[in-house]
């Protein structure tokens, strides 16, 4: 696998790891990239926050790519949505 489509792919997988531990993580399955290269692979493809990494997720999902999600993707989800309404933003079927 491509270096760049192996951190993609655990920006998606993973999306609440950031650069080091992407990067630690890559590096236990063989692939060797610094913080550096996951930064500039995450900025090129529009992934470098952890609200990016999960809109990307989100819109990966809708593509019917991914029918079972992870324990790790099920938290971020989670984290996320806890967030916004800590914020005061809530989710409604309808705006207003």
């Amino acid at each position: 696998m491509e270096k760049e489509e192996a951190v993609k792919k655990m920006a998606i997988d993973f999306p609440a790891y950031g650069q080091q531990r992407a990067c630690n993580e890559l590096k236990k399955q063989g692939i060797i990239v610094g913080p550096a290269t996951v930064r500039s692979v995450w900025v090129r493809h529009d992934l470098e926050t952890f609200s990016k990494r999960l809109k990307a997720l989100e819109a990966f999902m809708a593509q019917g790519n991914s029918p079972v999600l992870t324990e790790s993707q099920v938290q971020a989800l989670e984290k996320r949505k806890l967030e916004k309404q800590v914020g005061g933003e809530i989710e409604t079927e309808h705006p207003g």
